[in-house]
């Protein structure tokens, strides 16, 4: 009868879930521009009676009885997007179902965990014997890894012993995430006539460092996301073509792993190429979650897999354990006619549910 109850209450959370992300994709969010849906998001939380607060383009919320002497759990997600794809064919804020794909801009990434979340927040609100705090946050500007979003409001919502980060992986579990570290790297020489034997070819000098990035391999290899991966993604010397170039700049991706920091990678790197290296931020960390974590253990118990994700989220600015999980397919992000199927939000609340319900923290 329990589990009667409990399926009957999540279709109609599910139907409101699914009311919510067509309105939140008719709206136009990119980072930065998100004002309309925070102000969607925290009046549709008011009308449900929940008591939430908003901070620029963030909004949040606690359940009603909460209690600073247990343990509080994050659910977060974003509203931000990105702009439409160029291959789009279909109005990217026209939500609309077909063929039970709802389509439109955000819907995937990630608008299906976010109004998931939000739904599974409104489930757990009036419980008053809950083994944990919640706080729901939908949050701003996480597709620019922006200042004003989830690192900004850390500080406002208090202590929290572990957060669901919702990015779509098909409701499996994201235990580890790759780091982003960017730098930016120098190579000098001298200036001089291109027709005689004069000056110090800055790009040779570059050359040599961008081979280096390209064969080295980190000795330390993750356990779930690999090898620290390193790309060259822009280079620019030059002024004329009759004058040797004194400065070639070029710039490297560096998907970083939990087996390093940022500070060891950089080092490592100052020690090897001859280059200037300039990393333009340090704030975009790896990180893991352990295999003896209880959300981890009450996740397998549901039958998902575990694994390590090359993408970057929200989750680099955590400073607390953390799982990547929710409804849709990372691989839909940031393409043309995004969609979510609606099934996946129904599963994702159910299965969001059952694991807040498992987990003992």
């Amino acid at each position: 009868m329990q589990e009667q109850k409990l399926h009957l209450a999540d279709k109609t959370l599910s139907e409101e879930a699914i009311d919510i992300l067509m309105q939140l994709i008719s709206i136009p969010s990119l980072s930065k521009e998100e004002d309309k849906t925070a102000e969607l998001l925290f009046s549709y939380l008011q009308k449900k009676g929940i008591q939430c607060e908003r901070k620029l383009n963030n909004v949040w919320a606690v359940n009603n009885f909460f209690d600073p002497k247990k343990p509080s759990i994050l659910l977060n997600s974003h509203h931000d997007t990105v702009q439409p794809n160029k291959g789009y064919t279909k109005n990217p804020f026209d939500a609309h179902i077909e063929d039970g794909k709802l389509y439109g801009l955000g819907s995937n990434d990630a608008g299906g965990c976010l109004v998931s979340l939000l739904a599974v927040f409104i489930h757990f609100y009036n419980q008053p014997d809950l083994k944990y705090n919640l706080i729901y946050a939908a949050t701003a500007e996480e597709e620019i890894s922006g200042n004003n979003g989830i690192e900004m409001l850390l500080p406002f919502i208090g202590e929290i012993d572990f957060a669901i980060v919702g990015e779509p992986t098909q409701m499996h579990l994201a235990v580890a995430e790759k780091g982003l570290l960017v730098i930016d790297c120098i190579a000098k020489g001298k200036a001089g006539h291109a027709a005689r034997e004069e000056g110090d070819n800055a790009i040779y000098k570059a050359l040599k460092d961008i081979e280096w990035f390209k064969q080295y391999e980190f000795p330390k290899v993750s356990e779930h996301l690999g090898k620290v991966k390193m790309s060259v993604t822009i280079i620019n010397a030059g002024s004329q073509h009759n004058v040797v170039p004194d400065t070639c700049t070029f710039t490297v991706d560096i998907r970083v792993t939990d087996c390093y920091t940022h500070d060891e990678i950089i080092n490592m790197i100052r020690q090897q190429v001859s280059c200037e290296v300039i990393p333009r931020s340090i704030r975009l960390k790896s990180s893991s979650i352990s295999s003896s974590h209880p959300a981890v253990k009450a996740g397998r118990k549901l039958g998902r897999k575990t694994y390590g994700s090359p993408t970057c989220s929200d989750q680099a600015l955590l400073n607390m354990p953390s799982l990547k999980m929710g409804p849709g397919d990372s691989a839909r992000s940031h393409t043309a006619n995004e969609f979510i199927f609606v099934t996946e939000i129904e599963e994702g609340i159910e299965l969001y549910i059952k694991l807040l319900n498992e987990i003992i923290l």
